[in-house]
């Protein structure tokens, strides 16, 4: 079979200021994030490393959101340029195309040798101010020259999210026996689905050296869970796989979080419920919108020894859904779905009460930015 045109799903926002209302709309859905964390800790669903580790995963994301809006403020006005507007996936996402952040990791190798090439920002900014005033003309060449250089500058000072965040360990707590546990955290951005996923995983680690120093296994953990961080693959499948290749690392809990689709009228597609909300909530400009999030999440439920002739080897067993045979088909333990959306939509969310969002959980953002939780 041919494969599907993933591009037919592809929206280009060839309007300035579209583009710019976009990107607020995402700086302010990140900033909102924090608070769903803040709640996620206080009802226990999140720790506060797994806050902490979801704080820095959403910040990171937002500075790649800020890259972009740089990168994009005024080229779509330039003509004889290469990438004019940013694209995004506008069913089912609503997130930029995994392309824009390879194109920018890729931009971010060699930001530095652009910066050296480039105007400083005051030179820049006192030449758009001689333009302006001697010459009344709109400086659109020195703007995006502006631009490009606070697009780079950003990207040197990093920080951002990429399409692949390679895994990193945090020390957890001494476990009895000697050992040691660490949540191991990583994320990718799915090349399908067009949505960062993060990864958490608690470990206890029976080795003698400590993980994260390990020369020998480290690496080797790092590689192996990148391959393994596929949007097909079940977390059970990861999380066997896992156990199996490494005899000293004992996986306790596995979770994997999708965050993402975002659904707007101004900038995507949808289906269903969602859809009708949205129109019908006829949302101002900054409120037009929903995030929906899923987290899968995997436990060990026991452990079972695997006696050799000159060694036992520890193997993890996972509880998995008990519930209609479902977690044979997710490969989870369980599955909650949540959306974080304003209050005009949840208002009519409610009222329409649809049977599928019954089970979801919602954060819903009040006055002043106040994210309340219901459901």
């Amino acid at each position: 079979m041919p494969e599907p045109d993933l591009t037919t799903d592809h929206k280009v926002l060839d309007d300035d200021l579209a583009a710019r209302r976009y990107f607020a709309k995402f700086e302010r859905i990140t900033r909102l994030l924090s608070g769903v964390a803040g709640e996620m800790e206080k009802d226990r669903a999140f720790s506060a490393m797994d806050a902490d580790v979801l704080e820095v995963h959403v910040r990171a994301i937002a500075r790649t959101f800020k890259a972009l809006s740089l990168k994009y403020l005024v080229s779509g006005r330039i003509d004889g340029i290469g990438q004019k507007h940013l694209t995004i996936d506008l069913h089912e996402s609503g997130f930029p195309i995994f392309q824009e952040l390879v194109t920018m990791a890729n931009d971010a190798a060699q930001a530095g040798r652009h910066l050296e090439g480039m105007p400083e920002a005051a030179r820049l900014k006192d030449e758009m101010v001689r333009q302006i005033v001697g010459e009344r003309a709109v400086p659109t060449r020195l703007q995006y020259a502006l631009s490009q250089r606070l697009y780079y500058e950003a990207l040197l000072k990093g920080g951002l999210y990429f399409a692949q965040m390679h895994p990193q360990a945090e020390f957890i707590a001494e476990v009895s026996g000697g050992r040691r546990g660490y949540l191991v955290h990583w994320g990718v951005y799915d090349s399908q689905l067009n949505v960062p996923v993060l990864y958490l995983m608690e470990v206890v680690d029976s080795g003698r050296k400590a993980l994260p120093t390990d020369e020998r296994r480290w690496p080797a953990v790092q590689a192996h869970l990148m391959a393994q961080s596929v949007g097909g693959l079940k977390l059970l499948t990861i999380a066997r796989g896992f156990d199996t290749d490494f005899d000293d690392l004992h996986p306790k809990r596995l979770r994997r979080l999708h965050l993402g689709p975002m659904y707007s009228n101004a900038f995507t597609l949808q289906t269903g419920p969602i859809r009708e909300v949205l129109e019908e909530a006829k949302s101002p400009v900054g409120e037009d919108w929903a995030l929906a999030w899923t987290m899968e999440e995997l436990e060990s439920e026991r452990v079972d020894v695997e006696k050799g002739w000159f060694s036992s080897v520890e193997r993890e067993v996972f509880r998995l859904d008990p519930f209609s045979g479902r977690g044979a088909d997710t490969g989870a333990t369980r599955v909650t779905r949540s959306l974080i959306l304003p209050q005009r939509p949840f208002q009519v969310l409610a009222e329409k009460d649809p049977a599928g969002f019954r089970d979801v959980r919602k954060f819903v953002v009040g006055k002043e930015g106040r994210v309340l939780v219901y459901g």
